[in-house]
Parts: C-alpha cells; structure tokens; sequence
C-alpha cells in the first residue's frame, strides 16, 4: 500500500529530458497560466492522456451495451466540468489538449473573472484563502470548477478582498480588459 505520508505521484514525467520544443511550449504554458512548476502541466497532460485512453478503448469496444454505459458517464463527467459541452462525442474527447484542462482551473478562471490581476496573483489569492467557490473557502489552485460553479467564484466572506476600497482588490476598469481579452 505504502507509506501514507508519501502520496503516489499523480503525473508522468516526460520520456526524454531535454526535448526543446517540448521545453519551450512548456515555458510558454508556465507564463500563460501563471502555473507554479512543469509538474502542474505533466499533471493536466496525465489526467488529459488518461480521459483519451479510456475514450479509445470505448470507440474498439463500440456496440457493446457496457461500452455505452461507460461512454456516457464519461462525456456526462467531462460536461459536468465544463471541459466538453453537453453533446459532445468521443471524437471531441480526442480532440481536447492540455490548455483545454488547464483553462478549468480555479487559478485560471479567479483571473479570467478579474478576480485578480495577473495568474500569480489569483494563485496567491487562493493558497491565502481569499477565495470561495460556493460559499466555500477552496485553498488549491489546481481545483477543477465545475460548470455549475464556474459562476459562484467570490471572495472569501472573512477576507479583507471583500472591501471594494482594498488596495490589492482590481478596479472595474481591469476587469473589463481582462473580459476584452478573452474575446
């Protein structure tokens, strides 16, 4: 089983080191998404290779009442994430990439909302607790947001972000150029 206190990674390393291309699109993902290290990134690579391996496998097992079963859970999965919308195919599961997992994180869409005014400074706002989902203090920049939820990010009840006059807080005017941005 092992050792409680050493958790089993939840990522693939890469096969070879020093791929440039790969280090260099990996440097740009970093800065994009104000991600803390590669690690970040191999993570959403083995959750996002995990999702189409398991939909591979169900397009070979294609007519089996079990396959169906299970292709339905996932695409409901991945809708009920926001990842996929509602009437999406295994052939849409294929075609996702990492960006695509990324663009869910709490860290990506606290910036997005203008919550914050740069990627690292969303990933502070979270790991310091200013943030709620739901009424709900969530301390992990990495915590996938649920379509459903997408809409109640705010700040904390009991941060000091919550005064519309704090300094740290970004103005109106930032957060419509950050909505310009995204279009």
């Amino acid at each position: 089983m092992g050792d409680p206190k050493f958790p089993r990674k939840k990522y693939e390393t890469p096969s070879h080191p020093w791929e440039a291309e790969r280090i260099r699109r990996e440097k740009e993902i970093l800065h994009k998404y104000g991600l803390r290290n590669k690690r970040e990134i191999w993570r959403a690579e083995t959750f996002l290779r995990r999702i189409r391996e398991q939909a591979r496998r169900l397009l070979a097992m294609a007519g089996e009442e079990q396959a169906e079963k299970e292709k339905e859970r996932l695409l409901k999965r991945l809708a009920r994430l926001g990842i996929l919308p509602e009437n999406a195919s295994l052939d849409d599961v294929l075609a996702l990439t990492v960006e695509d997992i990324l663009a869910r994180r709490l860290q990506t869409l606290v910036y997005l909302h203008g919550l914050a005014k740069t990627p690292k400074q969303a990933r502070q706002f979270i790991v310091h607790g200013h943030i709620a989902v739901d009424g709900r203090k969530v301390r992990v920049p990495s915590y996938l947001v649920r379509k459903e939820e997408e809409d109640k990010i705010t700040y904390s009840y009991s941060s000091p972000l919550n005064d519309e006059m704090h300094p740290m807080r970004p103005k109106a005017e930032e957060k419509i150029l950050v909505k310009k941005e995204e279009t």
